[in-house]
């Protein structure tokens, strides 16, 4: 898969790690800045990272900010983006598994290296399961569209 990764200046020696972790995993990497960790806004690291996966310019996304919510927030106003914030390997797991997350974002603050290896890992790793949650995706993008989840067919 081709990653995009990204993260501001409280976010960028997790990056670093990141960057590693996905390479050793197999997987193409695009660091999409910051480069160093010289203060910068989040909201153009993560628009710049969901605008990849909406376009299909990649796969998914990994953003890392001090707590992970900026870059959660920012990601999901771009439309087809479902971003997750996680911090267990729980959490990366049902992201995936029930959410498709396309976007995981991570605290670079509160996150040690253990742990970080573990969650991007588990949400790299696990496939979207479809069936019942299927539906609960396409409610997702129907509100996203403007309409009513209730519209989407139970189907």
């Amino acid at each position: 898969m081709k990653i995009v990764v990204g993260s501001d200046h409280r976010g960028f020696e997790a990056k670093q790690l990141i960057k590693a972790i996905v390479t050793q995993l197999g997987h193409d990497c695009v660091d999409i800045g910051t480069m160093d960790s010289n203060p910068v806004d989040y909201p153009d690291q993560a628009y710049a990272a969901a605008l990849a996966v909406s376009g299909k310019g990649a796969d998914r996304a990994i953003l890392v900010c001090a707590t992970g919510l900026g870059m959660s927030i920012a990601a999901n106003k771009i439309k087809g983006i479902r971003a997750a914030l996680c911090h267990d390997e729980l959490t990366a797991q049902i992201s995936r598994d029930h959410n498709d997350a396309n976007v995981l974002c991570i605290s670079g603050d509160q996150i040690g290296e253990v742990l970080l290896r573990k969650i991007v890992e588990v949400w790299l790793e696990t496939e979207f399961s479809g069936g019942r949650h299927l539906r609960r995706v396409k409610k997702i993008s129907a509100i996203e569209e403007g309409g009513r989840p209730e519209e989407v067919a139970n189907g």
